[in-house]
């Protein structure tokens, strides 16, 4: 009989967006958050680090649906797949966060942002925890929260980068505050979901 493999792309995509999200925070955080490297660079070289590092978090965020949907149309989903997908996801958001607030002109997104930082990880000892006792499936709210998260951090890179886009300045004062408000909506979806993978591991373990 032989035995099929499922094709490697979507699992590849994935490691992509892991890989991407710690060069994206190198960059950022080489930027302005090394004191030894920053401090020979001109504004332009920033712009140009800055602007690497949003390219890098837009295409490794578009990776997260595109492996997604490749793995269901292939019918190549794989347990390892199942597990690298929210480690990806969590290192990207997670180096976009960190290498925004080292940035050290964003600090006003620090609590949102300390917010999301601490949901994940308490989800993620969560699941580690009770692995074996209970089951935590991913919702459909969980993903959104995940995209909307991405969606968020990216509007906040783009802060970073409106002077040197040449984008009117007119706009950025309401730009920085339509950002302001997504990422708190983001922070607050985050916490939701969080409360919700708690109070279904409560009742599961109740039942036991």
């Amino acid at each position: 009989m032989t035995r099929t493999h499922a094709n490697p792309i979507p699992n590849i995509l994935t490691g992509i967006r892991l890989f991407a999200g710690v060069i994206m925070f190198l960059i950022l955080a080489g930027a302005t958050g090394i004191p030894v490297l920053s401090s020979y660079l001109s504004p332009d070289d920033q712009f140009a680090l800055y602007r690497a590092a949003f390219w890098i978090f837009v295409i490794a965020a578009s990776t997260d649906w595109v492996d997604g949907y490749l793995a269901r149309r292939w019918n190549s989903t794989t347990r390892w797949g199942a597990i690298l997908d929210p480690i990806a996801d969590k290192v990207l958001v997670t180096g976009a966060i960190l290498g925004l607030l080292t940035s050290g002109s964003l600090t006003f997104i620090a609590i949102p942002c300390g917010l999301i930082l601490f949901r994940e990880f308490a989800v993620s000892a969560l699941r580690e925890t009770m692995a074996g006792k209970v089951h935590l499936p991913v919702t459909l709210l969980a993903k959104w929260k995940t995209t909307l998260q991405m969606v968020a951090l990216g509007a906040q890179q783009m802060i970073l980068l409106w002077d040197g886009f040449g984008l009117p300045l007119e706009w950025q004062p309401h730009f920085q505050t339509f950002a302001y408000v997504l990422i708190w909506a983001a922070a607050i979806v985050t916490l939701w979901t969080g409360w919700q993978y708690f109070d279904t591991a409560k009742k599961q373990m109740s039942e036991l």
